[in-house]
């Protein structure tokens, strides 16, 4: 072989063979698994595919997830009880935690490597996904993945429920539906951060500990005393602000409960979760008709407030929800506690956990 010819080979054509598979990695799809829905309705129709996954976009990322957050949206948006399901086939989950694997065009704020924990408007369920860079956030060092998954939807939720609608205030009282969950912790946590005082409601005297542990003043069990209850914790206190997520009698019990000037912050309605794998029509059609109703002129002249959020909306204010999560991470506040860890492949069993009810803190996924 001549000398030019070796040339050749070594500068121009090994280089540029090379070059041509750097491209080829970049432009060919990469497969991943994921659970989808292709016709909502039932917990059964959440099926396992592999499909497969471009290049991140300009001002995306992609993220290779490592755990995953569940969430009540998850399983109405499942069995089509969610106003804000796709009309086609699409992948749940809400949040998730991973590495960052990729960087499109317009990106500059994070790098391949880089640990984070994000929000997605549905696209959770999955092992990798292109995402927008607004919608993540940088991992903090001393959190693991499955606690980053379990923090941002929760956070946002009790954040924007408390401050940004209830405006609660240093000395002032807050009663928190389902105190042991998720949201319910870390709006202990924050309530603390303000300065409040805090009742917690659960349903069952077995998740006191957690309560105790988690600093609520006072805590008590839903139960037909309830009205009592709350005034025996209120200890000759107002009632403030209510985070409410039943929807049902302890929703006017809470109502009634207030002080003037207080507000009901509804972001949940348990009573239409369904007790199986798919609704029962009649039964969800008899609670629709029977739900929770308040008089506007009564309102007046009891002189309180109702406010109501669903945070899925938020994500189409990526701006407000950056704004949102500064003002969080500045409150300083603790990882989440986790509940339970499950694995990818159990992910259907996890959801049938969580909706039975009873889990502390956050059940979370590992992929």
């Amino acid at each position: 072989m001549s000398g030019l010819v070796r040339k050749i080979i070594l500068r121009i054509l090994i280089p540029s063979f090379l070059m041509y598979i750097c491209f080829l990695k970049l432009t060919i799809a990469m497969d991943y698994q994921c659970y989808k829905v292709f016709k909502p309705g039932s917990l059964k129709r959440l099926t396992f595919v592999t499909e497969k996954l471009g290049k991140a976009g300009k001002g995306e990322v992609t993220v290779e997830v490592k755990a995953i957050g569940l969430n009540y949206a998850d399983i109405f948006a499942i069995m089509g009880l969610y106003s804000a399901t796709p009309k086609d086939p699409f992948i749940p989950g809400l949040e998730y935690a991973g590495i960052v694997t990729e960087i499109g065009e317009g990106v500059h704020n994070f790098k391949v490597g880089n640990k984070i924990m994000g929000v997605t408007r549905f696209g959770g369920y999955t092992e990798r996904l292109n995402i927008d860079h607004r919608y993540i956030i940088p991992l903090p060092s001393n959190w693991s993945f499955e606690e980053g998954a379990a923090f941002p939807v929760q956070v946002l939720t009790a954040y924007y429920g408390l401050v940004t609608l209830g405006n609660l205030q240093s000395g002032q009282t807050v009663l928190i539906h389902s105190a042991a969950g998720g949201v319910g912790l870390l709006a202990n946590r924050i309530a603390k951060k303000i300065g409040a005082y805090t009742i917690g409601v659960v349903g069952s005297e077995a998740k006191f500990d957690i309560l105790k542990k988690e600093g609520y003043d006072r805590f008590l069990i839903r139960s037909n005393r309830f009205k009592q209850d709350v005034t025996d914790a209120l200890e000759g206190r107002e009632l403030n602000l209510v985070m409410e997520t039943t929807g049902d009698k302890f929703f006017h019990w809470s109502y009634d409960l207030l002080a003037p000037m207080g507000r009901v912050i509804s972001y949940g309605s348990a009573q239409f979760t369904p007790s199986g794998q798919a609704p029962f029509y009649p039964l969800l059609l008899f609670k629709y008709l029977f739900r929770p109703r308040v008089d506007p002129l009564s309102m007046i002249k009891a002189n309180k407030s109702l406010m109501a959020f669903n945070l899925i909306w938020l994500y189409e204010k990526a701006d407000l929800m950056k704004q949102l999560l500064d003002e969080i991470f500045r409150l300083n506040l603790d990882a989440p506690v986790i509940g339970k860890t499950y694995e990818f492949t159990e992910l259907p069993q996890a959801l049938m956990d969580f909706k039975a009810g009873g889990t502390i803190g956050k059940l979370v996924v590992k992929v």
